[in-house]
């Protein structure tokens, strides 16, 4: 992978329920481009759902259509099936990304590529990464109230990924989102102007 793919790409992640989706609506909304890797997990997984059959059972797929949420309850608690469908989805969306880079390059401008997992498995050569920050006891109330479900599934979600402290000491930018939407507005405003 070439890292002038990426040259004015910056990295956005956080951990589950920190607020990632506000934050690209923010950064949208300044006219910031975005290249969302979930968006594109989501693609490719209807596009090959007929590999995803093959390899789960054809119960996790409607219409060619992948079932998601009952193809997450066999990923997330299951670490061979977990890694099974990455070695097959992960090298898809890279290229993807890749390709989508290419053409975001070209603006010239700073653009952002949403990575949920860009510490934990996508090893891309971009330099700098915003972290979308809350703490792990407000990850668990968010994600269990977003998806209502009881708490042992929301930590078994978060344990899913690397500790969110771990991220932060890793992250060039922090955009913290444990206060209120206009609190995480001026977090926003304040990275912007850091970035320009």
């Amino acid at each position: 992978m070439n890292k002038d793919t990426f040259k004015r790409a910056i990295a956005l992640t956080g951990g589950i329920a920190t607020g990632k989706s506000t934050v690209c609506n923010l950064l949208k909304k300044d006219d910031f481009l975005i290249i969302d890797a979930d968006l594109i997990a989501h693609k490719l997984l209807d596009l090959h759902h007929l590999s995803i059959a093959a390899m789960f059972g054809q119960e996790y797929v409607k219409d060619k259509k992948v079932l998601r949420k009952k193809l997450g309850s066999i990923i997330f608690s299951n670490e061979k099936n977990k890694l099974k469908l990455e070695a097959f989805i992960h090298p898809l969306i890279q290229k993807e990304i890749e390709k989508e880079a290419n053409i975001l390059e070209k603006t010239k401008k700073v653009y952002f590529i949403d990575i949920p997992l860009f510490y934990e498995k996508m090893h891309y050569p971009i330099s700098k990464c915003l972290l979308v920050y809350a703490p792990k006891d407000m990850q668990k109330k968010r994600l269990m109230s977003r998806d209502n479900i009881d708490r042992s599934l929301a930590l078994l979600k978060i344990s899913n990924q690397m500790d969110i402290e771990e991220k932060k000491n890793k992250a060039d930018y922090i955009i913290d989102n444990s206060a209120g939407l206009e609190e995480l507005k001026n977090e926003v405003e304040q990275f912007i102007k850091e970035i320009l």
